[in-house]
């Protein structure tokens, strides 16, 4: 069944798309300043014509084909079996056992640091890297915007892997345990920020670059007097917000062997001792929110 949607809605999407008036082109031309008067309005109601009534079409088509994909059961959901199981969890879970609170906090500081050092290491070197990722500054030559395609390249694929993945790489690397987290956010870190960076980089104003260059001033002159000046608050604050994600993400990382709190949570998990696994989600709701609120503290000073 599932084969036999994908031909149909490739068939009706290219029907669809020849329509004068297509849902996209409709959008198009009543939102672009220099199309919005080249088409008469439309009489009627937009549902009464092919294309309104195609769009309710595939609207059902889509949402029946996630349904399907996604395996949608109301009956699990509400079952009394499902609630049951459900309500046990969560009055364990809001029971916490708070016997074992020294052992949660000492794990929770582990993911902090992982936290901290995979975003202090990763800042000079996304810093440093983003003005060769920028396209305004190497577009000057075939060199040089090689030089930036590959970079992208590099970096928008380790982007695209997510840090789970890479703990789980570095997991078999150097052993599970948190240099295996840390480098896993680290590369993560790097590769966000040089995107952040590099397009920050991209939207300067050119009048002080030209200024500067004008005074004879070499690349590196240029850079750091015309270029760094306009984008160091932005990078700043682009920094605390990574450092606030890779909080966030170091909770996560230790299910996979990535050290930290996520690991202690992943070994009471298994046990089923869900009343410990409450103790544990309670700090660690705590401190992701603490560390939220001083992250935005920071911003708020920075600007």
């Amino acid at each position: 069944l599932l084969m036999g949607f994908i031909p149909l809605s490739l068939v009706c999407g290219v029907l669809w798309s020849k329509t004068p008036r297509s849902l996209g082109r409709i959008i198009v031309e009543r939102t672009n300043p220099i199309l919005k008067g080249t088409r008469k309005p439309l009489e009627g109601s937009y549902i009464k014509t092919f294309s309104g009534v195609f769009c309710i079409f595939l609207s059902v088509l889509t949402f029946t084909l996630g349904f399907m994909l996604t395996d949608v059961s109301f009956y699990s959901l509400l079952s009394y079996e499902g609630i049951a199981g459900a309500q046990r969890i969560f009055v364990s879970i809001f029971t916490p056992e708070w016997s074992i609170l020294n052992v949660v906090l000492k794990a929770m500081v582990e993911t902090i640091f992982i936290a901290l050092l995979a975003t202090a290491i990763a800042i000079p070197i996304a810093f440093v890297v983003s003005f060769f990722a920028a396209k305004n500054l190497m577009k000057g030559s075939a060199f040089t915007l090689l030089m930036y395609n590959a970079l992208r390249f590099v970096f928008n694929f380790s982007r695209s892997i997510e840090p789970l993945i890479w703990a789980i790489i570095f997991s078999v690397w150097v052993g599970i345990g948190p240099f295996a987290g840390m480098l896993a956010l680290m590369i993560h870190s790097i590769a966000s920020l040089i995107k952040l960076y590099s397009e920050q980089i991209e939207s300067i104003d050119y009048g002080p670059v030209e200024a500067i260059k004008a005074t004879g001033a070499n690349m590196i002159q240029v850079v750091w007097y015309a270029i760094v000046p306009q984008v160091v608050l932005p990078f700043l604050s682009y920094t605390v917000y990574r450092w606030d994600i890779n909080i966030r993400m170091a909770t996560i990382i230790g299910l996979v062997g990535g050290g930290g709190v996520g690991t202690l949570l992943m070994q009471y998990q298994g046990l089923a001792k869900w009343h410990e696994v409450g103790t544990i989600v309670v700090v660690i709701a705590v401190v992701v929110w603490f560390m939220d609120f001083l992250s935005a503290k920071l911003r708020e000073a920075i600007y």
